[in-house]
């Protein structure tokens, strides 16, 4: 469980195929604090770390993540955000994050403003009971706010920080982002449903 507060990017130093897995080994600030077996938000995706190697840590993606998330089009050099594990004698800051990616994204728009950015992101149709104006948003791991919502699109708004602090600031018009819907809207959607 997370909460959508990244606490640093990583960099894809070099990345390993077998059968239909990727394996990614990541650079990044706090890889010398990890335990082998912890969970770690990349992108919002949940990975088991397998290796840690001086500021280096292993994780492996397997088909099913690949092909529903963006962690396919990942290359060397890619920045990524990453998260460690809620801690229960902590503030949640965020959102509740599962780290388990429901669909991606494509930004459509990236308007720069005077201090901050906005980019408005287009998904499918079939989402679209559980984006709400002013609701919770996972995108690439981060716990965002939409707002201008319709049925196939949504815009979320960046302070310099979080611009500065996370991927954000690579993200451009025609790139794909992993989108994790807030866990309560599913819930209640799920209930909805065997009650009709």
């Amino acid at each position: 469980m997370f909460t959508g507060i990244i606490e640093q990017p990583g960099v894809i130093e070099a990345i390993e195929t077998k059968g239909t897995n990727a394996t990614f080994w990541i650079s990044s600030p706090i890889s010398t604090e990890l335990k082998i077996d912890q969970s770690l938000s990349h992108n919002g995706v949940c990975l088991t770390v397998e290796e840690i190697n001086n500021n280096l840590h292993r994780v492996t993606a397997i088909e099913e993540t690949l092909n529903k998330t963006n962690l396919g089009t990942w290359k060397k050099g890619t920045l990524v955000n990453l998260e460690r594990c809620m801690m229960l004698n902590g503030r949640l800051d965020g959102h509740i994050v599962q780290g388990h990616v429901d669909t991606t994204a494509l930004c459509i728009r990236k308007l720069t403003l005077k201090g901050s950015w906005q980019f408005t992101l287009e998904f499918d149709t079939k989402f679209a009971h559980l984006v709400i104006e002013k609701g919770s948003i996972s995108i690439n791991g981060i716990s965002l706010t939409c707002f201008n919502v319709t049925n196939n699109t949504f815009t979320v708004a960046i302070i310099p920080y979080t611009f500065t602090h996370t991927n954000m600031s690579q993200l451009e018009e025609g790139n794909i982002v992993n989108i994790e819907f807030d866990i309560i809207g599913k819930y209640v959607q799920r209930m909805a449903q065997l009650n009709d």
